[in-house]
This record gives C-alpha cells, sequence and structure tokens, in this order.
C-alpha cells in the first residue's frame, strides 16, 4: 500500500480521494482551525501539524506521496492585485518545495486554480526541476467526475527525474466527461438553478442556490464551513489521480514503498 501525506489539508479533500483509492494517509499540515477541526474528526488517528514554514520535524514520517492545494489567493482572478507565487500566501510553494528536496517523496501533486498556467507555472515547473523531478499536469474539471458544475483546476503530478517515467504516464487519458444528456438526467439529484452556455453546447453550467452546496450568502454562522468547501480538492479527481498513480506501478526495480 502507498503511503501519502497531506500539506495544506483544508478539510481534507485529498485525502479522502486517496484513501478511497488505496492509499493510507500517515500526517497532515493544516494552519486553519476550522479545517484542523474537521481533520481530527475524521483522521483521529492521523499525526497533524500547523505551519508548512515550520516543517518537516525530525521524527517525519517519510512517505510515497506528497499531495496539496497550495493557497491561490494571490494567482485568482479575483483578486486584483495577483502578485502570483510572489504574493505572501501563494509564495508558500517554495515551502512545498522546499519539503520536497528533504523528504524525497516518490510522487508529488500539487493543485491550483487553472490561472497559475500564466501566473507562475512555469516557477512551478522550474522549482520541481530543481529539486531533481520531472512533471505532468492537466487543467481538470469537476464536469469530468459527474459534477454538474465546472471548478476548473490543476493538478501537477512530479516523480524523481532519475526513474525516466514515460511521459504523461499519469494524465495518458483524462477522466470520463460526461454528456449533456447524462447531466441533465442527474439534475433532480442536485439542488441549483440551471444555465446552459454556446460556449460549452455539451455541458452544463450550474450554480448553487442551496445549504447543500457552497453558496456565498445567507448563512453567515456557517461562512467557515463554506468556505472550507470552496477552498477543498474535489474528492473524486484526487481519487482518479491517486488510482492513476497506483496503475501505473509495479516500483520500478529495487524500490519499495516508504512504510
Amino acid at each position: 500500500m502507498l503511503t501519502f501525506g497531506s500539506l495544506f489539508a483544508g478539510i481534507g479533500g485529498f485525502d479522502l480521494g486517496f484513501e478511497r483509492a488505496g492509499m493510507q494517509c500517515k500526517w497532515q499540515v493544516e494552519i486553519d482551525p476550522y479545517a484542523t477541526r474537521v481533520l481530527e474528526k475524521h483522521w483521529p488517528s492521523v499525526r497533524r501539524w500547523d505551519d508548512v514554514r515550520t516543517w518537516p520535524q525530525p521524527d517525519t514520517e517519510r512517505v510515497d506521496v506528497i499531495c496539496g492545494g497550495f493557497p491561490c489567493q494571490d494567482i485568482s482572478s479575483c483578486n486584483y492585485r495577483r502578485e502570483g507565487l510572489d504574493g505572501e500566501r501563494s509564495g508558500l510553494w517554495f515551502e512545498y518545495a522546499r519539503i520536497i528536496r528533504e523528504l524525497r517523496p516518490r510522487y508529488v501533486v500539487a493543485e491550483n486554480v487553472a490561472a497559475i498556467t500564466f501566473r507562475g507555472l512555469e516557477r512551478v515547473l522550474g522549482s520541481l526541476a530543481a529539486c531533481g523531478y520531472d512533471a505532468e499536469w492537466q487543467i481538470v474539471s469537476a464536469q469530468m467526475l459527474g459534477a454538474p458544475h465546472e471548478r476548473n483546476r490543476i493538478f501537477i503530478v512530479a516523480y524523481p527525474a532519475s526513474e525516466r517515467r514515460e511521459a504523461d504516464g499519469v494524465f495518458a487519458r483524462s477522466p470520463f466527461e460526461t454528456s449533456s444528456e447524462k447531466q441533465a438526467d442527474r439534475v433532480g439529484h442536485w439542488p441549483g438553478r440551471i444555465k446552459r452556455s454556446r460556449a460549452l453546447p455539451d455541458r452544463i453550467r450550474w450554480v448553487p442556490d442551496s445549504e447543500l452546496c457552497r453558496v456565498a450568502n445567507g448563512l453567515p454562522d456557517e461562512l467557515d464551513r463554506y468556505r472550507g468547501l470552496g477552498n477543498s480538492v474535489v474528492p473524486q479527481i484526487a481519487q482518479w489521480i491517486a488510482e492513476r498513480i497506483i496503475a501505473i506501478e509495479p516500483l520500478t526495480p529495487g524500490a519499495k514503498p516508504c512504510h
């Protein structure tokens, strides 16, 4: 069984998806108090730390995979300053890179908003190359895994260059993308308002309008909950990536999982 550690763990989107794929979580790092309480509830036996800037510790257990969606606030189009990786929050990527250099996992899986493709992706890839890792990446939509909304995010999977893996081995194929007919059949099971777009004739745009999904107003006493959902990775996508990683194993000759 492959093991993983979770940076910027949030409420555990990566963790849930990776566990569903058959991996085992060994540790989590998350600074937000609300998100940490969610992690404590669902992963009570997993070791946990609160700040990537002061981590890892000397007794940190090595893992096969390190995953994490580093902060997107300085990259997102919603932030008019758009400082990218020079911003205080999104710049925490460089702490991620430092941890990679120290722990040397077999795989790294990083996530961020699609806007990073023109606001810092080359620096992320450069950091990974400097660590001795090759990388492949793909923008994946939540629609591809059956959700009736887009939520485009970039996922980067990296592995030691010395292993000389086949190019685009993880993203050799895309997740199954549902058709508008199948999504239309699913509409009755999802709250919200359906919007169609000529730009995406074979898909359905979906605007959440229920307490069952993330909303921007109406429930101020639960805003922390919806912020957690908004910042989280879609578990189904994380599961698909983890399954692809497992599929391109067996391990290279002489290599062993980090237990």
